[in-house]
């Protein structure tokens, strides 16, 4: 088994530390990203007891009747807002579904913004008023976790670390709730099917609030799977394909998946809560002069992150 820097690091360190302490914590997640693109963070905002409200809901929401769910669910929207039901996303690469049903949350713009003309409104699940009111309140913690993750990183890559601070001010970011759900009948679903397949995240970076199961796997520069687990309430973190772009690859979107479980906990659900910040869709993906050079071309066409996410939507079935 290869050996994977996945460091716990603990964010106070870098919001409340002094400049020792942050130089540490930049540094550190900077050669993590650079070598696996994981981590795992504690000390990141939110409570337990919050994380705990937020599976309660979770789970209510996914046991609501597919009935129920079906009318949250918007083609149009692209899986983007609401209701997104079994069998409809498809990592890129593959052909067989995931085993998999999700609902998404995105950006509220509250300051007056014109950003807010450009995202859907939040579908409201008037059968659940406490999912609507916990959802909001973890993505805005997230969200501001995020803002201080990117900073270390800023540090990391020698920017000012303000550099990402407006470019994800009112940024397309998505809280997703995940319910891989139950195979009563292993031998029924094809025998390619998995819970998530192998994939990399298309957005910036990706805090995912533990999950009620095992299953998360890396794959190493080794061609190994690594499992990843986090401990209690501490956030995994990891490096999405949009700062890779941005980095020419010094900050790695490392391929990950979720297996499936052995035979006899199929039938067990399995919830996890990722969130995936986005930047708004103008920012410029264009490859750093700083992380190009004789050694390491540039690798990617200039692109928007919304360009890139409108490419990576159709890729994966979400987007006709």
């Amino acid at each position: 088994m290869s050996t994977v820097n996945i460091p716990c690091l603990d964010l106070n360190t870098y919001i409340n530390g002094d400049a020792n302490d942050r130089k540490r914590f930049s540094d550190e997640i900077g050669k993590a990203f650079n070598e696996t693109g994981f981590v795992t963070i504690t000390n990141h905002g939110l409570s337990k007891q919050l994380i705990n409200q937020l599976y309660e809901q979770v789970k209510e929401l996914f046991a609501l009747p597919d009935s129920v769910k079906a009318k949250y669910e918007i083609p149009e929207l692209a899986g983007q807002r609401g209701y997104t039901g079994k069998g409809k996303e498809t990592a890129k690469g593959f052909k067989t579904p995931d085993l998999k049903e999700f609902w998404q949350i995105g950006q509220t713009v509250t300051d007056g913004s014109d950003k807010k003309d450009e995202y859907p409104d939040n579908l409201v699940v008037t059968e659940l008023p406490s999912f609507n009111k916990i959802t909001l309140e973890v993505y805005k913690k997230l969200e501001e976790s995020g803002k201080h993750l990117l900073r270390a990183i800023a540090v990391y890559l020698n920017l000012p670390e303000n550099y990402f601070d407006d470019k994800v001010h009112n940024g397309n970011s998505i809280l997703r709730t995940l319910h891989y759900f139950p195979i009563q009948d292993p031998d029924a679903v094809p025998p390619d099917a998995v819970r998530a397949g192998a994939h990399e995240d298309i957005n910036l970076i990706t805090l995912l609030i533990g999950a009620s199961a095992d299953g998360l796997e890396v794959l190493t520069r080794e061609g190994e799977w690594f499992p990843v687990k986090a401990h209690g309430e501490d956030l995994v973190v990891n490096v999405g394909d949009m700062l890779q772009r941005l980095t020419n690859n010094k900050l790695k979107s490392t391929t990950h998946r979720v297996v499936n479980p052995p035979r006899e906990l199929m039938k067990n659900s399995r919830y996890s809560v990722p969130f995936f910040l986005h930047p708004v869709s103008g920012m410029d993906l264009t490859s750093l002069p700083s992380c190009i050079n004789a050694e390491h071309p540039k690798l990617y066409n200039n692109m928007t992150a919304g360009e890139y996410l409108d490419e990576r939507l159709r890729e994966i079935g979400l987007k006709k």
